[in-house]
């Protein structure tokens, strides 16, 4: 198989299963207006990661990334009536996008969009004694992923999942001998989450529209 049998099969699973949304879709038209990578998760990843948030329950959820906030709307859909995003973008362009995309989609009172380096975000939240986290998706600068979680496993409590995107890069992951800045923060995740005691983890390769990648996820067990 090639990408583009791919991203026609990611077509065909959209259109049968994830009907037309104007908030998604405007969200992913105004950050690619303003030049925005596009780097933003797919439509059917969007729609996986509103479905672990709502299938764990998830009331406070700490997404590492925002870009222009189309991640930040699946998960904020996925909040129930209390629940809360806390989302870190280091752009303050993007960051401003994503608080529009998220007013209009009609999410903005449940998230809130803090500015600033991620590591400096999470250790204020953590000097704030900011409440565990009961889900956390980081997908940000890659080479940071380790600081990430180190971070992030201080923000969480007995259960709380961590996801991680991006983690197969082309299947560059399994060169122990790359030198790539992103390979090498993902392998050392990957080394982090296997030898801490307090993370039960997996990770699972994905093809799709976004080429071939794929995710981990953990759960926090004390």
């Amino acid at each position: 198989m090639n990408s583009a049998q791919w991203t026609a099969v990611d077509r065909y699973l959209c259109d049968t299963l994830l009907p037309s949304d104007p908030a998604l879709d405007a969200a992913l038209s105004a950050s690619a207006a303003a030049g925005l990578p596009a780097i933003n998760v797919s439509p059917n990843q969007g729609k996986l990661l509103h479905l672990l948030a709502r299938i764990h329950g998830a009331r406070r959820v700490l997404e590492v990334g925002t870009l222009g906030g189309y991640s930040t709307i699946w998960l904020a859909r996925a909040m129930p009536a209390n629940g809360t995003v806390t989302t870190l973008e280091l752009d303050p362009g993007y960051a401003a996008l994503a608080r529009s995309n998220l007013e209009r989609a009609g999410v903005a009172e449940r998230v809130t969009v803090r500015v600033g380096d991620a590591a400096a975000s999470l250790a204020a939240l953590a000097a704030e004694q900011a409440a565990p986290f009961d889900l956390v998706f980081i997908d940000a600068n890659k080479d940071g992923n380790p600081e990430y979680l180190r971070l992030a496993l201080g923000l969480s409590r007995p259960g709380t999942v961590i996801i991680c995107d991006n983690v197969v890069r082309e299947g560059r992951v399994a060169d122990a001998g790359s030198r790539d800045a992103d390979v090498v923060g993902v392998r050392r995740y990957f080394e982090m989450a296997a030898a801490n005691p307090r993370l039960t983890t997996t990770a699972i390769q994905t093809v799709g529209s976004k080429g071939w990648d794929g995710f981990a996820i953990s759960i926090v067990s004390a």
